[in-house]
């Protein structure tokens, strides 16, 4: 078995640490983003990372950065033969890198080089992509530059959500850590170079990009949807009731029909793109929780000929 330094923070990086620990090596140390206020209250709250370790009797450490002399020696001396990375959230110095004897290896969410970056999931969803992958990659001080050691291929279907797909994606890429771990366990494990070309990098995504732009086309509207979905949730916003009232659209379908961007074309939700029309399916109002459009419409007018708010994008 290997002695394993573990560094994850969100729900995403769970499945991987779970997993570590069921193969049966040695996790020295968890490593996790300071405890930050949340919530109504804002108390402080442990990560999901810290409170699984916690709960699994793993030493938990929480340094704000690994960049000080005392941070590195402190790593160093948990005598890892490997160190593995999952949506972390700090940048690893050198000293870092190097201390581990195999060295670190990171569960990046993207067929690399394709969606380097903080948000490959969402990119993906959000650009229409029909594929992506699980990549394991024995990481280098570049922007998830390293040679790829393992990848798994995930089909992404038309109308998969970045929420589903982070699930599927978290369960398939903790699988497949465990594998590369065997196999570096054998020294076996040969990591490949990425290719110069097909680089696109996965920026974070901002709230702004959130409001959705019904001059755009309705795949696009779709893939937008999808891709924000369940946060931060593409919206829009209709008058009601002599207010300006926001919809959370967290799925969609697209729909036959045609009328002026922005347009309700029916009284079940249909809303005229750019280019043909989406359907709403599920969404949500401002300090509500989710409903299917059926549960909307129970309370809520949305008729033919309602105008949305439409956002005018520079690139239009």
């Amino acid at each position: 078995m290997l002695r394993i330094v573990f560094m994850g923070t969100p729900d995403f990086s769970v499945p991987t640490l779970a997993a570590i620990v069921e193969a049966g090596h040695v996790v020295a140390a968890v490593y996790s983003q300071p405890p930050r206020p949340a919530g109504r209250g804002m108390h402080e709250q442990k990560s999901p990372v810290h409170k699984f370790a916690e709960a699994s009797g793993i030493p938990v450490l929480t340094p704000r950065t690994l960049r000080d002399a005392m941070a590195q020696e402190a790593f160093e001396a948990h005598g890892a033969d490997a160190a593995v990375v999952v949506a972390y959230g700090l940048i690893l110095p050198r000293a870092i890198l190097e201390a581990p004897r195999f060295g670190c290896f990171n569960l990046h969410a993207s067929a690399l080089p394709r969606w380097r970056g903080a948000a490959p999931i969402q990119r993906a969803i959000m650009a229409g992509d029909t594929e992506t992958a699980a990549s394991i990659m024995r990481m280098d001080e570049g922007l998830d530059t390293g040679p790829v050691c393992a990848e798994e291929r995930i089909a992404i279907s038309s109308d998969m959500t970045a929420g589903e797909l982070h699930d599927l994606m978290a369960a398939r890429g903790a699988a497949l850590m465990v594998k590369a771990l065997a196999t570096l366990e054998q020294r076996a494990l040969t990591c490949t170079p990425q290719p110069t070309d097909g680089v696109t990098y996965a920026s974070k995504i901002e709230k702004a990009e959130a409001q959705i732009d019904w001059t755009r086309s309705a795949e696009d509207v779709h893939n937008q949807i999808r891709g924000l979905s369940p946060w931060p949730g593409a919206y829009f916003e209709i008058a009601h009731e002599g207010r300006a009232e926001r919809l959370k659209v967290l799925r969609a379908a697209i729909a036959g029909g045609s009328g002026p961007p922005g347009t309700f074309l029916d009284n079940v939700g249909t809303i005229a793109c750019g280019v043909g029309a989406i359907r709403l399916v599920e969404v949500q109002r401002a300090g509500k929780k989710p409903m299917s459009l059926d549960e909307l419409l129970r309370g809520f007018d949305l008729p033919a000929g309602l105008h949305a708010i439409t956002k005018r994008s520079d690139k239009h």
